[in-house]
């Protein structure tokens, strides 16, 4: 393929419908069942030819940029080295590949929704098409679990089921579209640290864990489009442990579901709490109770499903 000099990737945000954590593996991780699907609300990767070569930049506008990293620790700087080493370093013209990378942040930072994620699949989208190496999607999938379990469903997009650390994915048809409510904090929390509490609460309540499944109630809920029957099954195993690191998330899930949200969870790992709406116009009403109530510093509405990462110019 013929490779471009400036590529720009739109990628959406993910909440978790469900997010069932099994016990805690050898490796450190947990075996999950993971309903991702992915929403209306986007951050852009901007890749270009760098002035030097072998070089790899990141530099980051917009929403809490001055909380993501611009060094090496940054997971789209990691995404497009990697793919780098996949393709071998050196490319065609007989340069080392090079990268400037421009990323405009709407998705909350270490707010629940895989955000750095999301990122890194922009960064191995738009270096693919930069440096005109062809790769299909799958195989860009199996680079970015490398990166982060998350990375792969920022690819793929729409709804879908993942397992293992989640970057093992099954796509589930969705029938309509959902309305969301996503109320932001001020902070993150540490995706770390929320799965430490989690055991920790675990082994203090002496829980004998479960294998996890998938909830079939919420998977009929999709497939049927009914949005109230998904609001009641929507679950997360990590609330209790968010909750537990940021109590203050309660009154805003409790004034959510007291302005009428079919459904009300933490997403993913918080502090992001999500808001089932019934219709684009509730979710309007839910997003102005919660920002009045001040149980939040935003409040931004969103649909899906929508699709992965994509190449927008």
């Amino acid at each position: 393929m013929t490779a471009t000099q400036r590529v720009t990737v739109r990628v959406p945000a993910k909440v978790n419908l469900q997010l069932a954590v099994g016990p805690l593996r050898d490796d450190g991780y947990h075996d999950l069942v993971n309903v991702f699907h992915a929403v209306s609300l986007f951050d852009e990767v901007t890749a270009t030819e760098p002035g030097a070569a072998g070089a790899f930049t990141v530099r980051v506008e917009g929403e809490a940029a001055s909380q993501v990293p611009a060094d090496a620790t940054n997971l789209a700087i990691r995404a497009a080295e990697a793919l780098a080493k996949h393709a071998g370093q050196i490319g065609a013209d007989g340069r080392p590949y090079a990268v400037d990378l421009l990323i405009r942040k709407a998705i909350p930072v270490a707010g629940g929704m895989a955000g750095g994620s999301a990122d890194a699949a922009a960064a191995l989208l738009a270096c693919d098409a930069l440096w005109g190496l062809g790769l299909s999607r799958e195989e860009l999938m199996e680079i970015g679990a490398g990166i982060g379990s998350d990375v792969p469903f920022a690819l793929l997009g729409g709804t879908a089921v993942g397992t293992g650390r989640g970057e093992r994915l099954t796509p589930v048809p969705a029938t309509g579209a959902f309305h969301w409510v996503f109320a932001l904090a001020d902070g993150g929390l540490s995706t770390p640290r929320v799965y430490g509490e989690c055991d920790r609460i675990r082994a203090e309540a002496g829980e004998e864990v479960a294998w996890p499944s998938a909830d079939e109630a919420l998977m009929a809920a999709l497939r049927d489009g009914d949005a109230r029957a998904l609001g009641a099954a929507l679950a997360n195993d990590l609330q209790p442990a968010a909750l537990a690191l940021r109590p203050s998330l309660a009154r805003t899930l409790d004034v959510g579901r007291d302005a009428g949200a079919l459904g009300a969870l933490v997403s993913g790992s918080g502090p992001t709490c999500a808001f089932l709406a019934a219709s684009a116009g509730h979710a309007r009403e839910l997003s102005e109770a919660l920002t009045s109530a001040g149980v939040c510093r935003a409040a931004v509405t969103a649909d899906g499903p929508v699709p992965g990462a994509e190449i927008v110019a």
